[in-house]
């Protein structure tokens, strides 16, 4: 069965009968600023795309690691990680997992017949882990925001190769967490891969270029498994410029900075200090019984899109351009009135 992901806005606009283009979509956690599309010849449309050095070498310089691949989105290496390492360890039956997460991961490994272990905002202690396992951290995580440091992730994958088992970081929030905690430049075994994703912080999700990070066996197996032209030509060619664009980059994470703070103010005022999230999403958890289902519908009937999490407990919001924090500000007004109404 297909999960429900945030970024459905024609099936909502179609449950809500409003045109799709009078939406606000908040829904997911790809910046609302995009990187402009440079010139793209006329020969990446035309040639089957091909390996690209250029594009290769400025991953490796913006990521700072030592060795990666490029595939189209990181959803597809989520999808064949585990066949891949059922081959490498059959041994290894059980997975633990963030109860609260992006859960194509859970999808994944479940498709596969492994045991689905969860944990909540804390690791699992060293001690439970048992051989053989899988551990994947959400870093940081999706929707909570919760953020783990890379001592703390060390100390994980010296244990977590000891066992034999496999450690899988998905990254796809941490460009904008500064000082960063990533993984990349610590892959020195078999046991660790890092999942990065483009289209969130550069603001061009439909691109669809994605990377993961491992040691060079590692790579050779997705590879071979995942067939050639992952990536498209246009795409690599923005994605090349973008990598590289220093400028354009600390651009971009002040203006991130900037409304996630007027964000944080405006959620503030309605729930309190109950917000946890990236310069790339907040999420406001609530306690009260069908509290978020309620808002999230009230907000969609005024054309505005949030995600619901999983659990139906919380709502992330993306965030907003500066032109549309007064529409969002009304749209909560109207709904929180209506509920405090009904109460």
């Amino acid at each position: 069965m297909a999960l429900i992901h945030g970024g459905q806005l024609r099936q909502v606009a179609n449950d809500y009968n409003i045109p799709i283009h009078d939406w606000l979509d908040l829904s997911t956690g790809i910046a609302p600023f995009s990187y402009p599309i440079p010139n793209i010849p006329g020969i990446a449309w035309q040639q089957l795309p091909q390996f690209s050095p250029a594009l290769h070498d400025a991953a490796l310089q913006y990521y700072q690691c030592a060795n990666i691949l490029v595939s189209s989105g990181s959803q597809s290496l989520i999808s064949i990680l585990p066949t891949l390492w059922m081959k490498k360890n059959p041994l290894s039956t059980s997975v633990f997992l963030p109860i609260k997460g992006y859960k194509e991961h859970a999808q994944a490994w479940k498709n596969m017949g492994f045991e689905l272990q969860w944990y909540d905002d804390e690791l699992p202690a060293l001690a439970q882990l048992p051989q053989h396992c899988v551990l994947v951290v959400i870093n940081p995580n999706n929707p909570t925001g919760k953020l783990f440091s890379r001592e703390t992730l060390k100390q994980y994958q010296q244990s977590i190769s000891n066992r034999q088992g496999l450690f899988v970081i998905d990254e796809a929030f941490m460009d904008v967490v500064t000082p960063s905690q990533s993984m990349s430049k610590h892959i020195n075994d078999s046991n660790t891969v890092v999942l990065k994703s483009f289209g969130k912080f550069f603001g061009l999700a439909g691109i669809r270029i994605g990377f993961i990070i491992a040691n060079p066996l590692w790579l050779t197996s997705f590879a071979e498994h995942l067939g050639p032209w992952q990536a498209n030509g246009p795409a690599q060619r923005i994605a090349e410029h973008a990598l590289q664009d220093f400028v354009w980059q600390k651009h971009q994470k002040e203006m991130l900075s900037q409304q996630r703070q007027a964000l944080t103010k405006l959620l503030f005022s309605h729930f309190g200090d109950v917000i946890n999230g990236t310069d790339l999403f907040l999420t406001v958890s609530l306690e009260k019984q069908n509290q978020a289902v309620n808002i999230y519908k009230g907000l969609c009937k005024q054309g505005v899109y949030v995600r619901l999490t999983d659990e139906q407990q919380s709502l992330r919001f993306g965030i907003p351009k500066p032109e549309d924090m007064e529409r969002l500000s009304q749209s909560l007004s109207n709904v929180m009135l209506s509920i405090s109404e009904l109460c």
